[in-house]
């Protein structure tokens, strides 16, 4: 039977976990590109099936996001430190760099992505890589080139050498045509950013390297993500992201979005527990290579409502950013996450209460 937690308990935990409350957000994640170096059109490819004594040998790109450092902690207990390999534009900070390898990584740069996969000896890639909506939107020709050419990268190099490959997608692939209560695995989507239309992209891009290459390509369509020691990162759902530092720093939170906007969440546990179920299911028992996973859905009102009973003095308003709730009122409300939990076994730990869930 599983364990379910409310969300009360996990902000609990994540406002203690932070101390100073610099630590807790819930931000939407990353997805990924694409690009251009074609396959030989006879070429054939297979996964890589490894023992219990034979680790993967994993990379990460985009590693210093919200979800790449806690990944990769996950993936060092249970693969061996030196097996997983972080990597990012970006300089790590020293705890992050002394936790295990780290490598600069551009995913632009074909060559240099495929001198790491090959000198390390890659065989499942995690590809974390990514512009969030609102930031994709106020440059759309850098999130094209981030989200769309990078993946095409990713996605040549995986298949040329035979690599386990996972790309993250996310709530933003749907769109205002879309089911929204609940939104299921298959059904329009139609998205109106370009992080959408990048997800949707990588999504069929996967499937269709996966029918035409055989390359064992695995996707999620995360929600927004309850996480400790994020910051915000130009995503649509940042607002649950920076009521926890304001919360602990001063007391003030300002919301740009409407109270009554509900949006499917998890907490980082449950994110990164799925990803790595996924990733080691027989490949048997996937229906579809791509899956919607879910476990609680709440508006801003529920989330300030749930802070302030560890805040009492926590004032929050509302000055709603137009693009951005156009945005969050075009995405699902709900996931329908029920051939991820009939295929793999998914079962998320923290809930809402049912009452609240349903409030």
């Amino acid at each position: 039977m599983p364990i379910v937690k409310n969300v009360s308990r996990a902000v609990s935990q994540l406002l203690q976990s932070s101390g100073c409350g610099c630590g807790i957000s819930i931000v939407p994640v990353r997805c990924i590109g694409v690009s251009p170096r074609q396959v030989a059109s006879d070429a054939s490819f297979h996964s890589v099936s490894f023992s219990e004594s034979d680790h993967p040998r994993v990379l990460i790109t985009g590693g210093l996001g919200q979800l790449g450092v806690g990944l990769a902690k996950l993936l060092r207990k249970r693969f061996g430190k030196n097996n997983v390999i972080l990597s990012d534009i970006r300089k790590p900070a020293d705890h992050v760099f002394h936790s295990g390898p780290f490598i600069y990584s551009d995913i632009l740069d074909y060559k240099n992505l495929r001198e790491i996969v090959v000198n390390n000896r890659i065989t499942w890639l995690f590809h974390y890589s990514a512009l969030l909506s609102a930031v994709g939107e106020a440059n759309v020709p850098l999130a094209r080139a981030v989200n769309i050419t990078g993946l095409h990268n990713v996605l040549d190099i995986a298949a040329e050498h035979n690599l386990r490959l996972f790309v993250p997608s996310t709530i933003g692939a749907f769109g205002p045509t879309s089911p929204r209560d609940p939104t299921p695995d298959l059904c329009i989507q139609r998205p109106r950013t370009i992080y959408g239309v990048s997800k949707v992209h990588a999504e069929l891009m996967g499937e269709y390297y996966h029918y035409r290459y055989g390359l064992d390509f695995r996707c999620l369509r995360y929600p927004g993500i309850i996480s400790a020691d994020s910051q915000p990162g130009g995503g649509t759902t940042d607002y649950a992201v920076q009521i926890f530092h304001d919360a602990m720093k001063t007391g003030k939170f300002q919301c740009n979005l409407k109270p009554d906007t509900r949006l499917p969440m998890m907490y980082i546990d449950d994110c990164l527990k799925a990803t790595l179920e996924v990733m080691e299911a027989p490949a048997e028992a996937l229906s579809m290579r791509t899956y919607n996973i879910s476990a609680m859905s709440f508006t801003p009102e529920e989330l300030a409502q749930e802070v302030q009973k560890h805040v009492p003095e926590l004032q929050v308003t509302y000055n709603v950013d137009e693009v951005r709730q156009a945005i969050a009122d075009s995405w699902p409300m709900n996931f329908d996450d029920s051939n991820a939990r009939r295929d793999w076994g998914w079962k998320h730990d923290y809930d809402l209460p049912e009452e609240e869930s349903r409030g």
